[in-house]
């Protein structure tokens, strides 16, 4: 007759039971590196851990919104630096052309060249974004160029309509996350006649920037001969839509320095979540290699007791 009960079957199985699940948590955290792999192992790490996945998921999206902000002011950067170029080499044409003592052939020729110089403009104000392709100067109708315009029989353009956003709230739903409670924009509208809020980048009535209008009168004084208008109203405009320019030129610079911080930030910040997350979540491997060895001496030091034990009669306990 054996010494062992129900009970001690019951027990023992039931410690089995322990070291088995115990051996396996520690092989587990000793193969995967992590001490927390479900709520049961640290209801309080498994908190902390998700808490930190869910944050370190916000900061990649922060990091994503500003490599596309970034990208998106490069094109900005690049429009505005070529507009700069074509207001420049404009004024140099009124300066030059508002004398008297041209010929009415060397006009002709600067008229030509300034329609080119409004081709140029006219391309470069409806780029598109080359990640999104949107339209980078429409304001929130960016599926749309910035601008229309109207040409006469061979081709010269004699107006621009803007068909973007002129209010104050142009790129109100352009403005994006880079951080908890930070919203930026890069974004420029074409056209501003409210003298209030973010300035046009072509017409710009608190400016008096009016960029297509002002080259297309002054290719219409050159072919007409009005030097007088072209030394003193067309200089002038010119000038505004210079100053213009330099001033979106100058925000542009500031956007992307304030963007390269941000990007630094958001660099250590993603580093620092991902130390926190490795703190409260792997596994000491050394110490887990210690305590699995003791698990495993455990079970086979139960398996021998058991089987010693379940061996014994009650002859072995008679003198």
């Amino acid at each position: 007759m054996r010494v062992a009960t129900n009970s001690y079957t019951d027990s023992m199985l039931n410690q089995f039971s322990l070291l088995t699940a115990r051996q396996n948590t520690l092989q587990n955290q000793a193969s995967t590196g992590l001490s927390v792999q479900a709520p049961s192992d640290n209801p309080t790490a498994m908190q902390e851990t998700l808490n930190d996945l869910a944050a370190k998921a916000a900061q990649t999206q922060y990091s994503n919104n500003i490599s596309t902000l970034q990208t998106r002011a490069a094109s900005t950067y690049n429009v505005l630096e070529s507009l700069q170029s074509i207001t420049s080499r404009a004024s140099e044409i009124a300066t030059s052309a508002g004398s008297t003592t041209n010929s009415q052939d060397t006009l002709n020729n600067y008229a030509n060249e300034v329609q080119q110089l409004i081709q140029q403009a006219a391309q470069l104000i409806n780029t598109q974004d080359p990640a999104s392709g949107q339209y980078l100067f429409s304001g929130n109708n960016s599926t749309q160029p910035a601008y229309a315009f109207t040409q006469d029989a061979t081709g010269n353009i004699t107006g621009a309509t803007y068909q973007g956003n002129i209010a104050e709230g142009a790129i109100a739903n352009n403005y994006v996350p880079i951080a908890p409670g930070t919203y930026i924009t890069i974004d420029v509208p074409g056209e501003n006649t409210t003298n209030s809020g973010t300035r046009g980048l072509i017409t710009d009535s608190a400016s008096g920037a009016d960029l297509f209008n002002h080259l297309i009168a002054l290719q219409n004084d050159l072919t007409s001969g009005n030097t007088t208008a072209i030394s003193g109203t067309d200089s002038d405009n010119l000038q505004k839509d210079e100053n213009n320019l330099l001033y979106q030129v100058s925000n542009n610079g500031a956007v992307q320095n304030r963007l390269n911080i941000a990007a630094g930030f958001a660099t250590s910040q993603s580093a620092a979540l991902d130390q926190q997350i490795s703190n409260s979540s792997s596994a000491d491997l050394a110490t887990t290699m210690v305590q699995l060895n003791q698990a495993q001496t455990a079970y086979q030091a139960a398996l021998q007791s058991s089987a010693k034990i379940m061996q014994l009669s009650i002859l072995d306990f008679l003198p």
